[in-house]
């Protein structure tokens, strides 16, 4: 069955499906910085499918970290004020095990419900999430380095803007090992977590490093505000289109420079479907009983270039995508 039947057949049973659970069906969706931008596509699923729980009789608690500079004990502190606050279902991705694996499992010996989106596959089994929405991180990061590699590139810079989260190491690891198939090698690049949405921080800290390395001839970013600066530093050594440039997740300004064909790809893991899913799925599951048989559910990786960029672009406008 397609993932499209599969999500058609889950929201036939949502509607058909009679009230399983009695009480309150209040559930929090947690995620990163109120300071990043991607959590903006999120919060836009997240929104949607409040529309639903709110027409049933529940609520959703969007929460948001201040920013990446303590996430490891603010994410935990956001677990336990839901749990205190009497959320039954948490929504949340598990960058950082060691903080949030167990305040995730002392909710769910409060008999909370966990449903993991975004990062955390590999995790969710730990506290007995329901399900998991979201990409491969290995996959994609294998899938970005092929298609460097398959592009010319020989050396590979792949950037870290957060080091130690378990979602983005992987994703460099298989950008790794997708270019060592392919011929071609990775060099890994962990900034300071406190430049983690500074353009000015990082695209010094790239240059710094093409300058170092000329045989650099490729730079993959984990998220689309990195691979501006990314452009940035490429372009004051008057390297665009000399040096390969490709990027986990989309903005605009990411799809403008494919389409002039300055930037090569973009990987989407469809961010607004995660907040969609994971928060009208774990209401399902509190408020009918019901919960999708596919586990995980993937909503990515997907390659976006100038073969395909003209429809990613409409997504974008739109604050989807």
């Amino acid at each position: 069955m397609s993932f499209t039947k599969k999500i058609a057949t889950a929201a036939m049973a949502f509607m058909l499906a009679s009230s399983a659970h009695a009480g309150d069906t209040d559930i929090a969706v947690i995620v990163g910085s109120a300071q990043d931008g991607f959590w903006n596509m999120v919060k836009k699923g997240v929104d949607d499918a409040s529309l639903m729980v709110k027409a049933n009789g529940g609520s959703v608690n969007f929460m948001q970290t201040q920013n990446y500079d303590n996430f490891g004990p603010d994410l935990a502190s956001l677990i336990e004020q839901a749990v205190a606050q009497g959320a039954k279902g948490i929504a949340i991705p598990n960058w950082l095990p060691e903080s949030e694996t167990p305040a995730l499992k002392a909710a769910r010996d409060k008999g909370v419900v966990i449903i993991s989106f975004n990062a955390g596959q590999s995790e969710m089994d730990n506290y007995g999430s329901l399900n998991y929405f979201g990409s491969d991180e290995y996959l994609a990061g294998v899938e970005g380095g092929k298609y460097l590699a398959s592009h010319g590139a020989k050396k590979i810079l792949c950037h870290i803007q957060n080091p130690g989260a378990v979602n983005l190491e992987t994703r460099c690891k298989g950008v790794q090992d997708g270019a060592k198939k392919a011929g071609a090698d990775t060099f890994i690049l962990r900034v300071p977590a406190n430049l983690d949405q500074d353009m000015n921080g990082t695209s010094e800290a790239i240059k710094s490093e093409l300058i170092a390395d000329p045989s650099i001839d490729a730079v993959i970013t984990l998220a689309a505000w990195a691979a501006d600066a990314a452009a940035s530093s490429i372009e004051q050594q008057s390297k665009t289109g000399k040096i390969e440039l490709g990027t986990f997740d989309m903005s605009a300004s990411v799809l403008d420079r494919i389409s002039k064909g300055t930037q090569t790809f973009a990987i989407d893991q469809q961010p607004y479907l995660q907040g969609f899913l994971a928060t009208s799925m774990l209401f399902a599951n509190l408020k009918f009983g019901t919960a999708i048989a596919t586990k995980p559910v993937l909503t990515g990786p997907a390659i976006v270039d100038k073969t395909n960029v003209a429809s990613a672009i409409e997504g974008v406008k739109l604050g989807a995508r």
